[in-house]
């Protein structure tokens, strides 16, 4: 008899059993650990029976924005677990991943996106996460006026792309087109790295020729009519043209100098350089002596701030702006064309260095001594820079005519 019995409960268990199993696992929630750690991404999860297989399948995450719209934990747990019961209701009626009935695309063209900026935001500096930031929305906004922005980010593909740059291009030129085309190649990249898409369609896209506007050279005469000017005018802004023009900064740069980047004992200065690289660079006597008559004691105060040392909570773009507009008044009142900035006064520096160094030098050992100066990376990049400005001109070559 129990021969039988056990041949009748596996037959039975042959038959009957994928029955009696769940197709799905119930639904969590990760929270970041036990520590419900709001720094880390939290998600819904659950498993669900591969209708081939039969086996229990580990489905995509479900985020929901929710990450970026609450930042507590009472918050966040009390719509994660509204997700999660309302997924959970959603498999008790029956729904199946494996049809195409979505519930929640984490992949959809606006999510993934998001995802990518979100990844952003930890890698890069602020300044730079704000230009993805705005052309990635800008990107998301087209998507969404063509229905594309709910799509698989993975039918996002070079033709889609191509228009918008295309649109771009039409509306604000080829610079900016290019810009965009950048930005959104590198976080189209993340969404590589991460698997969400399964490669960068985008580096194949051209960039374009374009005319960008070049920073003119002031003649010495300029500088010096400037300079007599600010110094009864603008000080402040007149220290603030030395640094572009004696230490050869770009303006951001200066805008970033704290009094703890200054050691006036070893007469140096730490800076963070394009390359996001800290540089040292000295600071010569000429700047020496200005900086000694700056109260410079709080470390975390700026150098240069509407009021001088102090402190000065805003972006750096928007530092930049405002001393860039300050100039501009300055140049309107002096009658200065255009093409002429405070980035212009780094271009001349670096134009009058390098062509007395010329006169002592060969044109190798001249490129070798500024770039010790200027801090340029690489000798290629100082050289395509020095070309740029015209550092180097011919000698009369009347008698070759």
């Amino acid at each position: 008899m129990s021969k039988i019995l056990e041949l009748l409960c596996t037959e039975y268990e042959n038959v009957y059993g994928l029955k009696m199993k769940k197709d799905y696992s119930t639904p969590k929630i990760y929270h970041g650990g036990k520590d419900y750690d709001l720094t880390k991404r939290w998600y819904v999860y659950f498993s669900f029976r591969h209708p081939e297989t039969g086996k229990l399948v580990r489905q995509n995450p479900i985020f929901a924005k929710f990450n970026s719209l609450y930042k507590t934990k009472k918050e966040r747990l009390t719509n994660f677990n509204i997700l999660r019961e309302t997924l959970e209701n959603f498999l008790k009626d029956g729904y199946s991943p494996y049809k195409n009935e979505p519930i929640e695309n984490e992949y959809s063209a606006s999510s993934a996106l998001d995802f990518a900026l979100e990844l952003k935001e930890k890698t890069v500096s602020p300044s730079t996460y704000k230009g993805y930031y705005n052309r990635v929305n800008v990107f998301t906004k087209y998507l969404k006026g063509k229905g594309l922005d709910i799509a698989n980010i993975k039918s996002i593909d070079k033709k889609i792309v191509t228009e918008f740059l295309n649109q771009t291009l039409r509306t604000s030129g080829a610079s900016n087109r290019n810009n965009y085309r950048q930005d959104l190649s590198a976080v189209f990249s993340v969404l590589v790295e991460n698997d969400y898409i399964e490669y960068n369609f985008i580096e194949k896209i051209k960039k374009i020729n374009s005319k960008p506007t070049r920073n003119k050279t002031y003649s010495q005469d300029k500088v010096d009519e400037i300079y007599k000017e600010l110094e009864t005018s603008d000080p402040l802004l007149l220290l603030f043209i030395k640094f572009v023009s004696y230490n050869f900064l770009r303006p951001v740069e200066v805008v970033r100098l704290k009094v703890k980047d200054i050691n006036l004992k070893d007469g140096t200065l730490t800076v963070l350089a394009k390359n996001k690289a800290h540089k040292t660079k000295i600071i010569p006597d000429i700047l020496i002596k200005e900086l000694n008559k700056l109260e410079l004691k709080n470390p975390e105060h700026y150098l240069f701030t509407p009021k001088g040392v102090g402190e000065w909570v805003r972006e750096e773009s928007g530092k930049r702006t405002w001393f860039s507009n300050r100039f501009n008044k300055v140049k309107e009142e002096l009658g200065i064309g255009s093409g002429y900035t405070v980035y212009s006064f780094r271009h001349t520096s670096i134009t009058k260095l390098y062509r007395e160094l010329r006169k002592q030098h060969s044109k190798s050992e001249t490129e070798n001594k500024v770039m010790l100066i200027t801090g340029h990376s690489t000798l290629v990049a100082l050289q395509k820079y020095l070309r740029d400005i015209d550092a180097e001109l011919p000698e009369d070559y009347s008698d070759l005519l």
